[in-house]
């Protein structure tokens, strides 16, 4: 029996909201039907087996199963009435898609896909029939359905899900979620029962397997140590992991004064401090400098290029 998306009583992410997004219901995501694509770019700013030389495409959708309050995507991400930005249809997508792929980039990625498996799955579709079979990332805030990951098996090569919290008040203060953790440990558990470990090709690019992010929080340090605690319980200290020090304050977090600012090299040093302590084998680092390096602008066509 072929497996599909139930958009009739929505239950695609840990929301379950039951709405009926076929008839136009909308829950918290805010999203219908719709392609939901806001923007098809080429970014170099991925984990170097990503990103390589060239760069991924990276397809961004509009709105998100988490409104993360110091979200850099907050331009596309807002679950608010009026979208700032039009949705491009299925047509489009794909041309932008192909017109990279013919330069040589050979990842494709999808960032927040969680509330919009099946938008994703025809995309996927479209450009295999256009006769390109590039790998596949799923790029996710890790509050992922379970048995949406299970339908989404044969068609996604990577997963690259954040690990945001371990601690759920926190999860539901600045996300909007009141479960993630148990959930989040649940969709990366499914996701390297189905990829396994990160596995590159003949030139040195990820072509299979799982890497875990974490965003080290300014003011909650104890949550990125606990966070890297569970990772080394659950998944053990092989799994690649990618620890960024990017944080920047969004004008939405402004109420909160410790999330108001950048982060600080003795707290980033405390966060490697048990990255080392514990084992882990694999993965990369950011520069603390990073935190302006990697904002982007979706007015712009670019909205990863720099003035």
């Amino acid at each position: 029996m072929k497996a599909t998306f139930d958009y009739k009583d929505c239950q695609i992410c840990p929301q379950d909201c039951g709405v009926n997004r076929l008839i136009g219901e909308k829950g918290f995501c805010n999203t219908g039907m719709e392609l939901s694509v806001s923007s098809v770019v080429t970014h170099k700013g991925e984990e170097p087996v990503i990103s390589g030389d060239k760069g991924i495409c990276n397809v961004f959708f509009g709105h998100c199963n988490l409104q993360c309050l110091y979200c850099q995507n907050h331009q596309i991400s807002r679950n608010v009435n009026h979208f700032d930005h039009k949705d491009l249809d299925l047509i489009k997508v794909t041309q932008q898609i192909v017109r990279r792929l013919k330069t040589g980039i050979t990842h494709l990625g999808f960032v927040s896909p969680s509330h919009v498996p099946l938008q994703m799955k025809m995309i996927i579709n479209s450009v295999r029939a256009e006769q390109f079979d590039p790998v596949i990332v799923y790029n996710s805030n890790g509050y992922d359905g379970l048995q949406t990951l299970k339908t989404l098996e044969p068609d996604i090569d990577i997963y690259l899900p954040d690990f945001k919290y371990a601690d759920n008040e926190l999860s539901l203060q600045y996300s909007g979620a009141g479960d993630y953790v148990e959930n989040v440990v649940k969709s990366i558990s499914e996701m390297i029962a189905q990829k396994g470990e990160l596995k590159l090709n003949g030139y040195g690019l990820a072509s299979n397997g799982v890497i875990i992010r974490h965003l080290v929080l300014p003011g909650h340090i104890q949550n990125s140590i606990d966070v890297l605690r569970i990772i080394a319980k659950e998944f053990g200290t092989s799994i690649h992991l990618s620890l960024m020090a990017q944080y920047y304050p969004m004008q939405a977090i402004k109420e909160y004064p410790n999330m108001s600012r950048i982060l600080n090299p003795i707290e980033y040093d405390q966060v490697l401090e048990e990255l080392e302590k514990l084992g882990f084998e694999n993965g990369w680092v950011q520069e603390l400098e990073s935190n302006s390096n990697y904002l982007p602008d979706f007015e712009k066509e670019e909205p990863f290029e720099r003035n």
